[in-house]
Protein backbone atom coordinates (compact mmCIF):
# COMPACT_ATOMS: atom_id res chain seq x y z
CA UNK A 1 0.00 0.00 0.00
CA UNK A 2 1.11 3.52 -0.72
CA UNK A 3 1.67 5.54 2.28
CA UNK A 4 1.18 9.56 1.82
CA UNK A 5 4.39 11.37 2.78
CA UNK A 6 2.60 14.24 4.06
CA UNK A 7 1.55 14.80 7.61
CA UNK A 8 -1.52 16.67 8.52
CA UNK A 9 -1.80 20.16 9.00
CA UNK A 10 -3.10 21.37 11.81
CA UNK A 11 -3.65 24.99 11.52
CA UNK A 12 -6.46 26.46 8.88
CA UNK A 13 -4.49 29.50 8.85
CA UNK A 14 -4.13 30.18 5.11
CA UNK A 15 -1.57 29.70 3.04
CA UNK A 16 -0.21 31.74 0.43
CA UNK A 17 0.40 29.16 -2.95
CA UNK A 18 1.91 30.47 -5.99
CA UNK A 19 1.43 28.31 -9.13
CA UNK A 20 1.01 28.53 -12.73
CA UNK A 21 -2.11 27.02 -14.68
CA UNK A 22 -2.49 27.30 -18.80
CA UNK A 23 -4.45 30.29 -20.35
CA UNK A 24 -7.17 27.56 -21.45
CA UNK A 25 -7.43 26.43 -18.01
CA UNK A 26 -8.14 30.20 -16.42
CA UNK A 27 -10.42 31.09 -19.09
CA UNK A 28 -12.30 28.19 -17.99
CA UNK A 29 -12.35 28.94 -14.25
CA UNK A 30 -13.75 32.18 -15.39
CA UNK A 31 -16.72 30.44 -17.53
CA UNK A 32 -17.12 28.63 -14.56
CA UNK A 33 -17.45 31.43 -12.39
CA UNK A 34 -19.66 33.00 -14.45
CA UNK A 35 -21.79 30.26 -14.63
CA UNK A 36 -21.74 30.22 -10.43
CA UNK A 37 -22.85 33.55 -11.11
CA UNK A 38 -26.20 32.89 -12.83
CA UNK A 39 -24.20 33.45 -16.21
CA UNK A 40 -23.89 37.26 -15.55
CA UNK A 41 -20.41 38.48 -15.39
CA UNK A 42 -20.36 41.08 -13.48
CA UNK A 43 -20.14 39.95 -9.48
CA UNK A 44 -18.49 37.42 -10.54
CA UNK A 45 -15.61 35.93 -8.37
CA UNK A 46 -12.37 35.47 -9.46
CA UNK A 47 -11.13 32.42 -10.89
CA UNK A 48 -8.37 32.15 -8.76
CA UNK A 49 -10.95 32.52 -5.71
CA UNK A 50 -12.62 28.67 -6.92
CA UNK A 51 -8.99 26.50 -6.68
CA UNK A 52 -9.22 25.83 -3.60
CA UNK A 53 -12.70 24.77 -3.32
CA UNK A 54 -12.83 23.11 -6.45
CA UNK A 55 -9.58 21.16 -4.53
CA UNK A 56 -10.95 20.73 -1.44
CA UNK A 57 -14.34 19.18 -3.85
CA UNK A 58 -11.98 16.99 -5.21
CA UNK A 59 -9.95 15.55 -2.88
CA UNK A 60 -13.33 15.31 -0.80
CA UNK A 61 -14.89 12.81 -3.78
CA UNK A 62 -11.62 10.75 -4.31
CA UNK A 63 -12.96 7.68 -2.81
CA UNK A 64 -9.42 5.92 -3.22
CA UNK A 65 -7.57 8.55 -1.35
CA UNK A 66 -10.50 8.33 1.41
CA UNK A 67 -9.94 4.41 1.54
CA UNK A 68 -6.49 5.40 2.17
CA UNK A 69 -6.88 7.81 5.00
CA UNK A 70 -9.51 5.17 6.88
CA UNK A 71 -6.59 2.45 6.61
CA UNK A 72 -4.28 4.79 8.06
CA UNK A 73 -6.20 5.83 10.64
CA UNK A 74 -6.27 1.87 11.60
CA UNK A 75 -3.26 1.67 11.36
CA UNK A 76 -2.40 4.23 13.81
CA UNK A 77 -5.36 3.26 16.21
CA UNK A 78 -3.71 -0.44 16.04
CA UNK A 79 -0.36 0.70 16.43
CA UNK A 80 1.30 -0.28 13.93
Amino acid sequence: MTRLKLSDINSNTPVKLTIEIPARLHRRLAEYAVALNGGVSEGAPQPSALVAPIIERFIAADREFARQRRNAAKDVASGR
